[in-house]
């Protein structure tokens, strides 16, 4: 889940990483109600989950509240690149000096956290580490240990990070680290943190990635998710506690379990066919579940097949085909489906399916190929 840059600063700010004073504006009249309050410049920043906000025009440095008001009004009449702009951050201007990226996210080669620093803040991280990598400093975490003196000490140095600054980044730097780690985090970055005119660490930009797996334990961090970047069949998905992305294919799948449903897919693209979605129903899908998960699928105007392929561990076979009988006299699908069901109460799920107009097969192979077959037509 992906934090709006307010979000992610306010809990920067809590982990005593210092930030701009500002706040979040949904109106330009409360745009520049905040500009009156912070008295001088000020930074109208649109809030919106995707990357280039600036060179879009989604970032405005207003003189005066009169002109704060005028970029709000622009800004928040806004999409950038098809999401709009429904609130805007009203920060104090800040004059920079030097501008420095830091950010922790997770190694997964290393299978530890990780710490990239450089001194080429400001600008696409991706870019600095494709062009010049070695700009980029990198220093795994042990999780058991967390961030010790010494390494806050020699990325300072690395990133030749003025001396008198090191013992304000190793607070910042740990701050940064108890965000990340209380919180669930898949990335932490600040880009930039900047030292400014006036010889101060401030983090100008901040933004949070939350592991959705952890949500269950942040219900105060499920509450600001914003939805629009999301599909609505995944918002849908959710509600009902299905895992679910959206593809460009037209085969769609309903499949138990994570590992299976990406062997199922890749299945699929081996006999030439082209998915629709990722749906894992998970273990001990019940059929209110299943039902839903084949409205999801059907509501996807590409979908020409349906592959379900379930294997009865936790999940039961009956259940399922509870759920897909149900779904049908729900949804009348007019596309076919073809249904694999091994294992836990298989037998009795492919009974209750019998009197159902669907394509059966006894293996993983045979159902991909009905799958792709049937969604070309034959």
């Amino acid at each position: 889940m992906k934090l709006h840059e307010y979000q992610s600063k306010q809990i920067f700010s809590r982990y005593g990483i210092p930030i701009p004073k500002g706040r979040v504006a949904a109106s330009a009249n409360e745009a520049r109600q905040i500009a009156e309050e912070l008295g001088g410049r000020v930074v109208i920043k649109s809030q919106v989950l995707v990357g280039g906000r600036g060179k879009a025009g989604g970032i405005k440095v207003a003189k005066d509240p009169q002109e704060a008001e005028q970029f709000a009004t622009q800004i928040l009449s806004m999409e950038i690149k098809g999401l709009p702009v429904r609130k805007v951050l009203v920060d104090e201007a800040a004059a920079i000096e030097q501008e420095i990226y830091l950010g922790i996210t997770n190694d997964r080669a290393a299978k530890k956290p990780v710490i990239m620093a450089s001194a080429a803040g400001g600008v696409d991280i991706e870019e600095v580490a494709a062009k010049t990598p070695e700009k980029i400093i990198k220093v795994h975490i042990n999780p058991l240990v967390g961030i010790k003196d010494y390494q806050t000490r020699d990325i300072a140095s690395g990133i030749d990070l003025p001396r008198e600054h090191w013992r304000a980044f190793g607070e910042i730097l740990k701050g940064l680290w108890q965000a990340y780690l209380e919180n669930d985090a898949t990335l932490a970055e600040i880009n930039p943190l900047i030292i400014s005119k006036d010889n101060r660490l401030i983090a100008l930009d901040g933004k949070m990635l939350i592991d959705d797996n952890a949500l269950f334990r942040h219900s105060q961090l499920s509450e600001m998710r914003d939805t629009d970047e999301d599909a609505p069949s995944e918002v849908e998905a959710r509600k009902y506690g299905l895992t679910f992305i959206k593809l460009d294919g037209n085969i769609g799948c309903m499949v138990n379990g994570a590992g299976l449903a990406m062997a199922s897919m890749d299945i699929l693209k081996f006999f030439g066919g082209e998915p629709a979605n990722f749906l894992d129903i998970g273990g001990g899908a019940s059929a209110e579940k299943v039902a839903a998960a084949m409205r999801i699928i059907l509501g996807d105007p590409n979908v020409s097949a349906i592959l379900i392929n379930i294997f009865g561990g936790i999940t039961r076979g009956d259940e399922v085909a509870k759920g897909l009988i149900a779904a049908m006299e729900e949804v009348k699908p007019k596309v076919p489906m073809v249904v694999r069901i091994v294992g836990t109460n298989a037998e009795e799920g492919r009974a209750i399916l019998s009197s159902a107009n669907l394509i059966t097969a006894e293996t993983l192979a045979d159902a991909a190929q009905k799958a792709v077959a049937a969604s070309k037509g034959a």
